[in-house]
């Protein structure tokens, strides 16, 4: 174990925790355990914001800079992430079962990108604009960081979802207290060594791995200006509370129970839709928020979709995360193994059929494997159909017309992602824009750094990535000239 393992990342430097408290994550293949890192508690959380705070409050600090010499931070660190690609993706999928080919794309090339991406907006963002006056003379309004933020993300896309708040808060002049999960803490490690590598000034990022407790005084924290939060619905609940009662920005990205909607002229050919259907509806295991888990088809080709999907799901390769040929590893621990059988037990007594699937792999005895699964005979107000299970489990729900479709694809209190599916894409569009979602993807699925991400609904509050994902860590002042 290094030594740094044995430390928190805090004020540019490497400071030894308050207590003994450890962490130790569990290899979901193996049930082996991993290595113990020091677990925060309230006082090394608030170790971190003195630091953060330090770092935004003071004369000539980081909010002060020009943006240009930000962005170049910015793309410094991005740098040093890429030069630790392997170490990351091996830590990632060690840590929540992630296919190490998945974390290569979506948990090292993917983040470094969206860094670069916020340095560009850095360069090339209006800061400062000036008006005139209705009243005489002129008004300048400035864009200003909004101060230190809270930033708390899940186990899934640990890398991903840091930086989707660390790139925009960095980019704008913010200081960050990143929170990661215990179920996925080694890869902060790594990524600490690279923002120390970059040359990232002190207390501009602070990290502090934790669980529920820390994440709680973090969000409370007098020393806060904003939170931004990646995690369940019910946790989002709380957490909004709390910033409520405190009049503090908040940026939440929810849960999602996404529909996938095949329409009638759709090319069901495994060849032609397979690939881009799997990434939609089973990446990451199934652990994804924004996957199309409700597939809606049409009656005319009901058993034709039900067919596709099932044939689909029964050739991924199930196995260890660190091989190269899986496309479906485990799930992050037991008890949500657990929870994801209890879910296929309640479809069954549902009424539902399972047409592949719904158990233990052959011969996967140890690890927290769960079989790519699949049921069709589904109702849409069905606890298959309308709860988030975030686990490799699809339902097939047939829809009478595209106007049944639309209507069944709203009928949920989430709003995150979809999909619709389609030889017509102009057709498929019309179709997605009626959907009431925050995105959806017509024959593909994947969020892109550009545009906005984030849900309606029960799936969250405000925006991450694009334009509109910076202006949620900048506030507008007003200067009368």
């Amino acid at each position: 174990m290094s030594y740094r393992h044995e430390h928190f990342y805090i004020g540019g430097t490497w400071v030894r925790p308050s207590t003994e408290r450890l962490i130790t994550p569990i290899n979901p293949s193996t049930e082996e355990p991993l290595v113990s890192v020091p677990e925060a508690v309230e006082e090394d959380v608030d170790a971190a914001v003195r630091a953060a705070r330090a770092a935004f409050d003071a004369p000539g600090g980081w909010a002060t800079w020009e943006p240009g010499r930000r962005a170049e931070v910015v793309e410094r660190f991005a740098a040093e992430l890429d030069a630790r690609a392997e170490a990351i993706a091996t830590a990632v999928s060690s840590q929540n079962g992630m296919p190490i080919a998945v974390a290569r794309q979506l948990e090292v090339g993917y983040p470094s990108s969206v860094l670069r991406y916020y340095a560009d907006l850095a360069r090339t963002t209006e800061f400062t604009k000036t008006r005139a006056g209705l009243l005489g003379g002129s008004v300048e309004v400035r864009n200003v960081p909004v101060g230190v933020v809270g930033a708390i993300v899940p186990w899934n896309y640990p890398q991903a979802l840091s930086v989707f708040k660390i790139a925009p808060a960095m980019a704008t002049g913010c200081t960050v207290v990143l929170k990661p999960s215990p179920e996925a803490v080694l890869d902060s490690f790594v990524m600490a060594e690279a923002a120390e590598a970059a040359g990232v000034p002190a207390g501009v990022l602070n990290i502090v791995p934790g669980g529920r407790d820390a994440g709680a005084h973090l969000v409370s924290h007098p020393g806060v200006d904003k939170v931004a939060f990646t995690g369940s619905t019910p946790a989002g609940r709380a957490i909004a509370e709390v910033c409520g009662r405190l009049l503090r920005p908040v940026t939440l990205e929810l849960g999602g129970k996404s529909a996938g909607i095949v329409l009638d002229d759709a090319v069901l050919e495994p060849a032609v839709i397979g690939e881009d259907l799997v990434r939609a509806t089973f990446t990451n295991n199934g652990q994804t928020c924004f996957l199309s888990t409700r597939i809606l088809a049409p009656r005319s080709r009901y058993t034709e979709v039900v067919d596709l999907v099932t044939e689909l799901a029964r050739s991924l390769p199930v196995g260890d995360a660190l091989d190269e040929r899986t496309l479906v590893g485990p799930l992050v621990t037991a008890q949500q193994r657990e929870r994801v059988a209890g879910y296929i037990a309640k479809g069954r007594a549902e009424g539902a059929r399972v047409t592949t699937g719904g158990g233990r792999p052959v011969g996967l005895e140890r690890g927290w494997f769960m079989e790519p699964t699949v049921f069709a005979d589904v109702d849409n107000r069905s606890v298959l159909a309308q709860e988030e299970i975030f686990g490799p489990v699809l339902c097939v729900l047939p829809y009478n017309d595209v106007d049944d479709a639309v209507s069944m694809a709203n009928d949920s209190d989430f709003g995150l992602g979809g999909t619709v599916w389609t030889a017509d894409p102009e057709r498929g569009a019309a179709v997605a824009r009626r959907v009431r979602t925050g995105t959806i993807g017509v024959n593909r699925y994947l969020p892109d750094p550009v545009a906005p991400f984030g849900g309606v609904k029960a799936s969250g509050l405000g925006r991450e990535l694009g334009p509109e994902g910076m202006q949620a860590y900048l506030q507008p002042q007003s200067l009368y000239r």
